[in-house]
């Protein structure tokens, strides 16, 4: 496999983010957009990362705190989160580098992480052992979420 299993599930719910942070931001210039769905992702994976590590911390086990080593599996655990958007974010900033509109380079950026989800949710269901229509059930759900993005994006603009 091309992707590490555990990396998907966050590359799923980062790409998902980027799509709603391109399909929220109008007709904003390309640089911009690129620039707010890093910070936005960064937010949402400190976000993540800081709760899992509250939870590590208070487990209980009688260990007085959390490890460095501890410190540094959960900060590069959600990683893909951010990772996941460099694609899309690319799609967006090629297209307008090439002469598309500002709309038009969003449109192909959003419809690239629909594609993206398919995908993404195509290995989880393979790394989750899925097979048949449950395999199929699964990768069609991922590509739904990006279908709802787009629908956003129209209801928005």
């Amino acid at each position: 496999m091309w992707v590490a299993a555990p990396w998907v599930p966050a590359g799923i719910y980062g790409t998902v983010i980027c799509a709603a942070t391109l399909a929220s931001s109008g007709v904003e210039p390309a640089g911009r957009v690129a620039a707010t769905v890093l910070v936005t992702l960064l937010v949402y994976w400190l976000a993540e990362r800081y709760a899992e590590l509250l939870g590590l911390a208070a487990r209980g086990d009688g260990r007085p705190s959390v490890t460095r080593a501890e410190v540094l599996g959960v900060l590069t655990a959600g990683w893909a989160m951010i990772q996941a958007s460099i694609t899309p974010l690319l799609v967006l900033l090629l297209a307008r580098l090439a002469g598309a509109s500002n709309e038009t380079a969003l449109d192909a950026a959003v419809a690239y992480t629909v594609l993206l989800l398919v995908v993404l949710g195509w290995l989880a269901a393979r790394s989750a052992g899925l097979t048949g229509w449950l395999r199929w059930a699964a990768t069609a759900f991922s590509g739904v979420l990006g279908l709802v993005v787009v629908a956003l994006k129209v209801a928005l603009h």
